[in-house]
């Protein structure tokens, strides 16, 4: 495990937190399914050996992580359509884990678990090398405003992170709608030497939208609004078996 230092410490969250209001459902959801289901990021970060994954889904199994899955429409679309892969969402917003233990308990998943806080945190403290065998980030808070693109997630500290965290062959996919953090995307992943683009002869680097990332509302908004959405795929390459 990798523990914090003090200059890691004073870095640049990409969020802010807001304390949002559940609703009566929410509540609900949460009162049930959260003590079942979800855990908080700075517990483990607080005892690091506490975190098993295969104690937690009660056996051994390929293991997706995706971070800021929002309310989860397309986590929990993904976890029942891989029911022999166990998935992980970490979130910071309240609402939106709610939601999603509402999505769990309708379609009835036993393969997905919540974490609650800083997705950086956890990789870096309380995941281990190898651990995953993919990464999903889908739409992450852009950060429009050029003062404010320190606070995007995907900078080379983090896909570096990222990155030493997935098993030789695990996969990274990126999604965003907004051309310039696409762009920042791209040439982070290219300058990070664990990672191979799937779709490098293809124009652009750019990956074909894959079939098994299901469309949400939130996407086809943006393609309403006239932005255009670009996936990106890299793999863990096989050639550094350092970790």
């Amino acid at each position: 495990m990798i523990r914090p230092t003090a200059e890691s410490s004073r870095r640049i969250t990409s969020f802010v937190h807001q304390r949002n209001r559940l609703t009566d459902g929410q509540q609900h959801a949460w009162e049930r399914w959260w003590p079942l289901l979800g855990r908080e990021v700075a517990d483990l970060v607080g005892d690091p050996t506490a975190y098993v994954p295969q104690s937690w889904f009660g056996r051994v199994a390929p293991l997706l992580l995706e971070i800021g899955p929002g309310t989860g429409e397309s986590t929990a679309a993904q976890a029942a359509a891989a029911l022999d892969v166990d998935h992980l969402a970490v979130e910071v917003f309240e609402p939106g884990l709610a939601r999603l233990l509402m999505r769990i308990d309708t379609a009835g998943l036993t393969n997905l678990r919540l974490l609650r806080g800083d997705a950086v945190d956890l990789l870096r403290v309380a995941m281990a090398p190898a651990a995953l065998d993919g990464i999903r980030i889908y739409f992450p808070d852009p950060w429009p405003k050029r003062k404010h693109h320190k606070r995007r997630l995907v900078q080379p500290e983090f896909v570096a992170l990222a990155a030493s965290r997935l098993r030789p062959g695990g996969f990274l996919h990126l999604a965003t709608d907004w051309d310039d953090y696409a762009m920042q995307m791209r040439a982070v992943c290219a300058a990070e030497p664990l990672l191979e683009n799937t779709a490098a002869d293809r124009p652009g680097g750019w990956t074909p939208r894959p079939d098994q990332r299901p469309v949400t509302r939130f996407e086809e908004r943006a393609r309403v609004e006239g932005r255009n959405v670009r996936d990106l795929l890299y793999i863990r390459s096989r050639k550094d078996q350092q970790y």
